[in-house]
């Protein structure tokens, strides 16, 4: 079984007619292959009671947000040229949202559908959240309208498990990893490590996938796989992001030198002196040789006004290795 993971906005009009590509490319595969949705935000600070989008098209901050699932095109190049294409894919009647809508609480109900359906279930309720959105003009931030389109497409735990706080942790998680593995644009495929960025031909979607799938996908351990996420996270200036990944590590392996390492960078990038100081003092205490520890940890210390203590560290860092001798922290 091929797994493709689309990265998508379902308030990104080329998400669906991505949708409608994907599935033409994927006819008569049936059985081969898997679509799983995952999130992505085109707009993240959308506010959580949506506002009629003709009212907000015309703020420089939506433009560029928009701009993420249309790079290169105006807010309005994109409506115009994204109505044709919707026409021309048979999707309509009527198109176009009528709601800047936070698709927060849409994501969250598309990763419970697949956490309790799997992706046939989940492809029921992206295409009747992506209906409701562009073709109904509903408000899909409401829990009414998303309650709806639970039962519309045969999800009616749906509903209640959003209620029940379900998905959010699940979608955040996502959010971080997409972020991680460089998912910048609405929608973007990805096969065994390749991606196909974009709302493409069918013809290119069957290529694509046919060409990703010849490559022996890279399997990694869960655990090696979420800490190279996290760092990555940390490599992109997300030391929080970093932090939220690496978590379940710090609770499972709360002795392993790797993840308490990467955690005091962490904390260090994002300001938490108190941590950074705390998780280095002890990895010093255990592996006094550790000379990147050494100078991390006196880094810490000139940081937090504390010069002298801080001398002696960044002394013995650059003895056992000269390389470290004053270089930026990362």
């Amino acid at each position: 079984m091929i797994r493709i993971e689309l990265w998508a906005d379902v308030v990104c009009a080329w998400a669906y007619i991505g949708k409608r590509r994907v599935e033409a490319a994927l006819r008569g595969r049936e059985g081969e292959v898997e679509v799983v949705w995952r999130p992505f935000r085109i707009d993240p600070m959308t506010p959580a009671e949506a506002a009629p989008l003709a009212e907000v098209l015309q703020g420089p901050l939506v433009d560029a947000a928009l701009q993420q699932c249309a790079p290169g095109l105006s807010a309005a190049e994109n409506r115009v040229r994204v109505s044709e294409i919707a026409a021309a894919e048979g999707l309509g009647p009527r198109w176009g949202a009528a709601w800047r809508a936070s698709s927060h609480d849409a994501h969250r109900l598309i990763a419970l559908a697949y956490e309790h359906g799997g992706a046939r279930l989940q492809d029921a309720v992206v295409e009747v959240v992506l209906r409701a959105h562009f073709v109904e003009g509903l408000d899909i931030s409401l829990a009414e309208t998303l309650d709806g389109v639970a039962g519309a497409a045969g999800f009616s735990e749906g509903g209640p498990l959003l209620r029940a706080g379900g998905g959010d942790a699940a979608v955040r998680e996502l959010l971080l990893r997409g972020k991680a593995i460089g998912v910048t644009t609405s929608p973007t495929l990805v096969v065994h490590g390749e991606a196909l960025v974009g709302a493409h031909a069918p013809e290119v979607i069957a290529e694509f996938v046919a060409r990703a799938a010849e490559v022996a996908p890279r399997v990694l351990p869960a655990e090696v796989e979420r800490f190279r996420h996290a760092e990555t996270l940390l490599d992109k200036g997300d030391p929080l992001g970093c932090l939220s990944l690496l978590q379940p590590l710090m609770d499972a392996y709360e002795k392993d030198q790797n993840v308490r390492l990467l955690a005091a960078r962490a904390y260090f990038r994002s300001a938490q002196l108190g941590r950074a100081r705390t998780t280095l003092e002890a990895l010093v205490a255990e592996v006094p040789d550790d000379a990147y520890a050494r100078l991390m940890l006196g880094r810490v210390l000139e940081r937090q006004g504390l010069g002298e203590e801080a001398a002696p560290h960044l002394r013995i860092a650059s003895a056992m290795d000269p390389s470290l001798t004053r270089p930026a922290v990362r």
